[in-house]
C-alpha cells in the first residue's frame, strides 16, 4: 500500500480560548484589591493605559486639549514666561522683605492613634530570662526551651530533643526548664495540659488540694462531667467538690493566647446592596480602584499621517490591542458582578428585610440561569467576594447552599435549621442540656424532619459540645 500526502478541509466546532476570553475569565474571582493590584501594574507594563482624572471629559474634548497645549507649547517654546520664571527663581530674588503670613499648625494625629510594636510570648519570655539567667549556659538552653513554644505557651519539644540541639545535659536542660515554667504567665512551657493546669496551681499553694488530685488522676471524669463518680473519687461531697471545680475553671488552659491575641481581620466588601424607594439594589464597590483609560497622546500614533515609523506604530498598535482587552474585561466583570448581586436580591429578599431565619435555600444552578450564565461563571464571581447587606457583611458564598423540605411545603435552608438549634440550646436548662435526640424532637413538632445524625453534624459544625459536656454542676 502506497503512501501517500493529501490536503483535506474538515469543518468541526470547537471551544477555542481567546486570550480576551482567558483575560476575562482571569478577573472575574479577583476580589476588589487584587483587581486593583493587578490594574496597577497593568499600567506600569503598558504605556497606553492612563489614571483617568477625578473629572473626566469626553475623549474628543481630550484630543482637543491636547493639540492645542502642544501648540501653544511650540508656539512660546523659546520664550521665557514670567510667573514660570519668578515660581522656579522668585526665592533666589528675595529682597529681604517678605510680609508676615499666619504660620500654619499642622494636626497631628493624637497620641493613643499612634502604633506600637507588640511584644509577642517569645518577648516576654526572653526578657523574664535575661533578669533570671545567672550563667551563660542557662541563658544558652533557656533560649532554645522559649524557641520551642508555641502561641499557646505549651513546649512542643521533648527535653532530649532539645537537649540534642546543643551539647547539653538532659539534667541541665531539666533544670532550666524548671526555671522558665516559673515565668509569668503561670503556666507557661508546660507540655501537657495536666501540667499547664498543676503549674498554675503552684503560686496559689494549691499543689496538694484536692484541685490537685482532680487534675492529676481524675481530668477525664470532669471533662466527661460525671460528677457522682468524681466525688467518689475524690472522697468529698458535692458541695465541697463544687467549690473544687470552680477553682479548675478559673484556671487558664492556654496561659500563653493573651500575649498573641488574634489581630482583627478587616474585610473591604466588593459589593453594596443598599435599599432604595423601589427596593434593594445592588452597587459596586470601586474605592481604590483606578479608573483607566486609553492614553490621547498615545493614541495619536496609531494615525498613519503622524509622526513615528511603522515599528512604533507597531508597538503602539499592539500595546493598544492589550489595552482594549483589558478594559473590556474589566467591564465585563463589573457588569456580571452586578447581574449576580441583583440575581441574589431577588431571591433573597426576605433575607434582606427579616434576616438570617428566612434565608432561602440556594444553589449556582438557579442564578445563573436567572442572569443567562453558566453555572461556572457564577461561581468565578462568588470566589473570594464579600457583599455588604443590612444585615451584616457576608461571603457571596453564604447565600448558596442546600434546603430541606418541611411537613408545610416549603423549603427551608440549612442555615436557617443550624440557627434554630443554636438558639434551642442557648435556651436550654444548664443543668439539663438538651440531647441531640430531643432536638430531633423539638424540630419535627415545627414541621422540620431531621434524623438524629442530621442534628449532630450541625451541632459540630456550629462546634458546640455534647449534652453531657455542656452540662453545669450549678
Amino acid at each position: 500500500m502506497a503512501i501517500q500526502q493529501k490536503l483535506q478541509a474538515r469543518l468541526a466546532q470547537k471551544l477555542i480560548l481567546t486570550p480576551s476570553l482567558q483575560q476575562a475569565i482571569k478577573l472575574l474571582p479577583m476580589s476588589t484589591l487584587e483587581l486593583a493590584e493587578l490594574l496597577t501594574q497593568e499600567m506600569v507594563e503598558n504605556p497606553l493605559l492612563e489614571e483617568a482624572p477625578a473629572e473626566e471629559a469626553t475623549p474628543e474634548a481630550e484630543l482637543a486639549q491636547t493639540e492645542q497645549a502642544e501648540a501653544e507649547k511650540k508656539k512660546d517654546d523659546d520664550a521665557w514666561d514670567d510667573q514660570d520664571y519668578e515660581y522656579f527663581f522668585g526665592e533666589y530674588l528675595d529682597d529681604g522683605y517678605r510680609p508676615r503670613q499666619p504660620q500654619e499648625v499642622k494636626e497631628l494625629p493624637p497620641i493613643e492613634n499612634t502604633l506600637s510594636t507588640k511584644g509577642s510570648l517569645a518577648d516576654h519570655l526572653m526578657w523574664q530570662l535575661g533578669l533570671q539567667a545567672n550563667d551563660e549556659l542557662t541563658r544558652e538552653i533557656g533560649t532554645a526551651i522559649i524557641g520551642n513554644i508555641d502561641d499557646d505557651g505549651y513546649l512542643v519539644a521533648s527535653v532530649h530533643e532539645i537537649a540534642a540541639l546543643g551539647p547539653w545535659d538532659v539534667a541541665d536542660v531539666e533544670r532550666t526548664l524548671e526555671q522558665v515554667q516559673s515565668f509569668d504567665p503561670p503556666g507557661v512551657a508546660a507540655r501537657d495540659l495536666q501540667e499547664c493546669l498543676l503549674l498554675q496551681l503552684r503560686p496559689l499553694g494549691l499543689e496538694d488540694s484536692p484541685a490537685a488530685t482532680i487534675i492529676r488522676d481524675h481530668l477525664r471524669l470532669l471533662q466527661n462531667h460525671k460528677i457522682p463518680e468524681l466525688a467518689r473519687a475524690v472522697g468529698c461531697e458535692l458541695d465541697e467538690l463544687k467549690q473544687h471545680i470552680e477553682i479548675i475553671r478559673q484556671l487558664d488552659p492556654k496561659p500563653g493566647s493573651r500575649y498573641t491575641p488574634a489581630e482583627s481581620q478587616y474585610v473591604i466588601p466588593d459589593l453594596y446592596i443598599v435599599k432604595t424607594e423601589d427596593g434593594y439594589k445592588a452597587v459596586l464597590n470601586e474605592d481604590g480602584l483606578p479608573q483607566l483609560r486609553i492614553s490621547p497622546v498615545y493614541r495619536r500614533l496609531l494615525d498613519k499621517t503622524g509622526e513615528g515609523s511603522e515599528e512604533t506604530r507597531a508597538y503602539v498598535k499592539d500595546k493598544f490591542r492589550a489595552a482594549l482587552w483589558l478594559l473590556k474585561s474589566v467591564d465585563q466583570r463589573q457588569k456580571t458582578i452586578l447581574k449576580v448581586g441583583n440575581s441574589i436580591i431577588n431571591f433573597q429578599r426576605a433575607f434582606l428585610d427579616h434576616g438570617i431565619e428566612h434565608l432561602r435555600p440556594l444553589v449556582l444552578r438557579d442564578v445563573a440561569n436567572d442572569i443567562g450564565m453558566h453555572e461556572s461563571t457564577v461561581s468565578r464571581v462568588v470566589n473570594n467576594k464579600y457583599v455588604h447587606t443590612p444585615q451584616g457583611v457576608f461571603e457571596l458564598k453564604f447565600f448558596f447552599h442546600s434546603g430541606i423540605s418541611s411537613t408545610y411545603g416549603e423549603s427551608v435552608s440549612s442555615v436557617t435549621i443550624k440557627q434554630r438549634i443554636r438558639k434551642i440550646i442557648e435556651n436550654e436548662d444548664p443543668r439539663r442540656p438538651l440531647s441531640d435526640s430531643k432536638i430531633m424532637n423539638i424540630l419535627q413538632k415545627e414541621g422540620l424532619m431531621l434524623a438524629r445524625r442530621t442534628i449532630a453534624k450541625y451541632r459540630e459544625e456550629l462546634r458546640i459540645p455534647t449534652s453531657n459536656q455542656r452540662k453545669v454542676l450549678y
